[in-house]
Order: structure tokens, then C-alpha cells, then sequence
């Protein structure tokens, strides 16, 4: 750290939750011109800190000082720290799906003359928005139509529009590849370079270690350690160790494999674009999973495996064109998503707010919600039923929360992903295709997840895994198929498989898969 004022100095902020406490005496202290990196597990408390900063949580909600810039200031709402220079985008992203990149990037902050927004200008600043995060996209391009990743780079964009001082980034590259990580990691680099402050929330240690300066360990809402990254002595283990409290010595659980008959299979599926009939987002797929199995779809985002999950998952995604799907050597028809449950199939998607949770309702009517029959002996809900299966899924995978009738709306994002693979594991599914399921998950519940999901392969369930992080794929799968433009390039026993090798599959067609 330099001698210079701090640009910013959180002192002993205190917030509280009915039930809970969230933040106990959390002090941090940032320099300016740095890349200040904020560690800890699901539920320690780092997102509720920076929502108190950032004016969400506003001034009176919390005890203790915020200092920016050598002042003391209490922000009301965002719109004031925003005025301060102070920007943070959300882990769930705050963009309206039906307006345009560039209405999106200056809502509330239009460019104006006369008193008209003037909308060729404001184009152009976007384009040249969209050139510093690397977006190649019309601007005129509907939120909705873009994916998950290409949004988050549309967020940044959008802070990147304000006068900025102070970036706050709650997870950033949860939702990207690894080249889009990296490009975003040199996007904050050349901010600093710039003279602007990021604050960064991140589960993926091998990013904060190459891009932060000092890293600050956040455990059950208090603080523990600040770490000088520069001063040396700072790797994974030790960020692990700090903020689980104890050591992991492996990041994957140790399996041995029994792996069954093929009793799952994709015969030549071709599917189109929803929006873009000449585009076709599965063409001729073939796949097959056997009992005990976990097969990995690696891709570059874009690639089309979540597409390819969904139309398998009862046509929930494009227009289905042609292929066929056998299950224990008979062909079957999913027409919708009911018909796919029925026939043991489930789904537990990437965006959770938008097809994985209500909002509206609490842990326990999330956890029974894709299969009410189970707890509804007479068509009525048995409530001590619903109670105790809820409470056996929060246990289980470690969800924290005081109480089951808690709404999911006020669990942290790796907390409320835990609850939606609740809510599929509850349907007692044959095959449970998992989009992203470790996404916005600390590495201490990333443990428990894994080992949630080698125990079902180990009572003879297939599993479909999707993931970004190659490393994480190479670690719990026992087969891997790389998909390049809608189209399956390589079919890999992990033992043959390498990031390289796999890179190279999802980058080009020209390997061929093998049933």
C-alpha cells in the first residue's frame, strides 16, 4: 500500500438482518489506484458490505463510518454514491431485457441536447463503449437476446459511461469463459493503469492472485486478514485457508467410477435459432451417457451447449427440427418440460433468477416446487412433509439460512443455486443435466456440490455437466464432449483429456466426435 490518503475506509460497519447478522465489525481499508480483491464463502457477508457502499443498503440501515476520499460520506440511495464515483455492478445483473444495449448503458444517465436524447450520439459512445469491453454487438441489439456473459460485458460498459472512481465488481467473470475472464481481467488492469479503483468479489483464486493488490478475507460477516498480494507468500491454499478456515487439500472429492450400460441417448438433433430461423444451434448432435456416468459439454460461450441441454429438456429452447432421444433402449418423445420430468429427466439451468427460482417464494416451496406429488399424498400439501424435506436439502448442502420459510430472495447467489439443485435432486431424476451448477459458489461449498453430484452417479444416475472452467471438468467428469458452434467436435475419455486438446475441440471443427 501507498501513503497517500486511502480512497476508501469502511470502519467497523455493523448490519443486521431479521434473524441474522449479517456484517460484524468489518473494517477495509482500500488505496487508491489498486485492485482490492474481497474473499470469502457464500453467505460471509462480502455482497451485503458492498451494497451498504455502494448506498443499497443506505445511510441509518447500518452502524459504523464509510470514508471516500477523506470525507466522511452516507449515501441515501445509489444514485448518490454513483455521484460520488462510486459504480458497482451487481453478481445478478441489473439490465431491462425488452430496451436496447444502448438505451440500457444510459438509462438514467441519457445524453441530451436541447432536452431531446440525442440518439445518434449516444450510439456512437456506445460502439465505442462496446469496443473498450470487447463486445462486438449492434448496440440496437435487445438485452434479451444476448447471453448471460455478453451482458455482464454490457454492464461494465454501462459503469464504464459514468464518471467512475471507485469500480466495484461482484463477480464478474462468474458467468464467462476463460478468454472473456482474461480479457476482462486486462480491462480492469488498464482501469487501474488509468487511475481508476476496482473492488473485486470473486470465488476463481486464480484470478484475484494474478490481478489484485491486496485481498481482504471476509468469514461469517467478519473481517479475518488482509493480505498484501505484492509482499509475496499469497497463493490459492492460503486465500482457502483463510477463508474456510482450515486447509483443502484437494479441490475435487476422490471417486472410483462404476460405470454402467448406455441408458441415455441424442441420435442426429437438429435444432433452430428461436429468433434467427437460418441459424441452426444444434446440428446432428449424437451423445450417449451411461448409468453412473458424468459426462462434460465444454464449449466456448456461444457454443450452443446450453441450447443443446434445453431442446433435449422438453423443447425448452428453439424449434426442434429433427433427432431422436432413447432412454433404456426405447425412443421417447419430450414434448415439454412436464413430459421430461416424467420420463426422469432434470434441468438445473445457469440463470437462476429467471428459470431456476420464484422470488416470491420461500426455500421450502422452491425445494418441492418441480414435484408436488411427493408431497401431496391427497392432492393436498402436507406442510410437515414440505418442512422436513427442505430441511433435510438445507442441511445437506450446507444452505445458509436461520430457517426453510425464508424467501430465496434473500439468500446470497451461491445459496440460491444450492437450493434450485435441491429442488431437482427432489424429483428423483434418472438423468440431471447441470448448466453451470458451481457458478457464483465458493470453493469450500464447490467441495460439497461435487460430492452431492458423485453420489448420484454412484446410484447409477447419468449426469450431464456444463462448465466454463475446464478445470473444473477435467476434475469430477468421467467423459467429455467439446461442442464448436452447435456442433459436438470431440468426444474425450478424461483420462485422454488436456485443457490444450480440449481447446482445441471447441475452437474448430475439424476433429470429429466418436460415438
Amino acid at each position: 500500500m501507498t501513503d497517500a490518503v486511502p480512497i476508501l475506509e469502511m470502519r467497523s460497519i455493523t448490519k443486521g438482518f431479521p434473524g441474522v447478522k449479517a456484517l460484524s465489525n468489518v473494517s477495509i481499508t482500500v488505496a487508491a489506484g489498486e485492485v482490492h480483491a474481497i474473499c470469502g464463502e457464500n453467505g460471509a457477508g462480502k455482497s451485503t458490505l458492498m451494497k451498504v457502499l455502494s448506498g443499497v443498503y443506505p445511510y441509518g440501515t447500518y452502524d459504523g463510518e464509510i470514508w471516500f476520499r477523506g470525507e466522511v460520506v452516507e449515501f441515501k440511495d445509489i444514485r448518490a454514491s454513483e455521484q460520488a464515483g462510486i459504480v458497482i455492478i451487481h453478481q445478478e445483473l441489473a439490465l431491462i431485457p425488452e430496451l436496447s444495449i444502448t438505451e440500457n448503458i444510459f438509462l438514467g444517465n441519457e445524453i441530451e441536447r436541447g432536452g431531446v436524447i440525442d440518439w445518434s450520439q449516444a450510439r456512437l459512445r456506445a460502439l465505442d463503449l462496446l469496443a473498450r469491453v470487447g463486445l462486438r454487438e449492434d448496440p440496437d441489439t435487445q438485452i434479451k437476446h444476448l447471453g448471460v456473459g455478453k451482458q455482464q460485458l454490457v454492464e461494465i460498459a454501462k459503469a464504464l459511461s459514468k464518471e467512475v472512481k471507485l469500480l466495484i465488481l461482484d463477480e464478474p467473470t462468474a458467468a464467462l469463459n476463460e478468454d472473456d475472464s482474461q480479457h476482462l481481467l486486462d480491462l480492469i488492469l488498464s482501469l487501474k493503469g488509468k487511475g481508476i479503483t476496482s473492488i473485486i468479489i470473486s470465488h476463481k483464486l486464480n484470478e484475484i492472485e494474478q490481478i489484485a493488490d491486496e485481498i481482504t478475507i471476509i468469514r461469517d460477516g467478519r473481517t479475518i486478514e488482509t493480505l498484501d498480494v505484492n509482499a509475496g507468500g499469497v497463493d490459492e491454499d492460503r486465500i482457502i485457508r483463510g477463508m474456510v478456515g482450515r486447509s483443502l487439500e484437494s479441490r475435487f472429492p476422490d471417486r472410483t467410477p462404476h460405470i454402467g450400460e448406455v441408458f441415455f441417448e441424442v441420435r442426429d438433433w437438429w435444432v433452430q435459432h428461436p429468433q434467427v430461423p437460418e441459424r441452426l444451434v444444434a446440428k446432428g448432435s449424437n451423445l450417449v451417457v451411461r448409468r453412473g456416468e458424468i459426462v462434460g459439454l465444454a464449449g466456448l460461450m456461444g457454443a450452443g451447449r446450453t441450447e443443446l441441454a434445453m431442446s433435449v429438456f422438453g423443447r425448452s429452447y428453439g424449434k426442434y427440427l429433427s433427432g431422436t432421444l432413447i432412454k433404456d433402449g426405447e425412443e421417447i418423445v419430450l414434448k415439454d418440460v412436464q413430459s421430461a420430468i416424467d420420463h426422469g429427466l432434470a434441468y438445473v439451468s445457469e440463470d437462476r433468477k429467471v428459470l431456476g427460482l420464484n422470488l416470491l417464494d420461500t426455500i421450502k416451496r422452491s425445494i418441492v416446487s418441480a414435484k408436488l406429488s411427493k408431497v401431496a399424498p391427497r392432492g393436498v400439501i402436507d406442510a410437515y412433509t414440505e418442512s422436513d424435506v427442505a430441511d433435510d436439502y438445507r442441511k445437506r448442502l450446507r444452505i445458509k439460512t436461520p430457517s426453510v420459510d425464508v424467501g430465496v430472495a434473500k439468500l446470497s447467489g451461491g445459496n440460491q443455486q444450492k437450493v434450485v439443485l435441491a429442488k431437482w435432486m427432489f424429483t428423483d431424476p434418472d438423468l440431471l443435466i447441470l448448466d453451470e451448477p458451481t457458478r457464483g459458489i465458493d470453493v469450500g461449498a464447490k467441495y460439497e456440490i461435487y460430492t452431492i453430484i458423485q453420489q448420484l452417479a454412484a446410484q447409477g444416475k447419468g449426469v450431464i455437466l456444463i462448465s466454463s472452467e475446464l478445470p473444473e471438468l477435467l476434475g469430477i467428469s468421467d467423459r467429455i464432449y467439446t461442442i464448436f458452434e452447435g456442433q459436438i467436435t470431440d468426444d474425450l475419455p478424461v483420462s485422454e483429456a488436456t485443457p490444450e486438446n480440449l481447446m482445441r475441440s471447441m475452437t474448430s471443427v475439424r476433429q470429429k466426435a466418436q460415438r
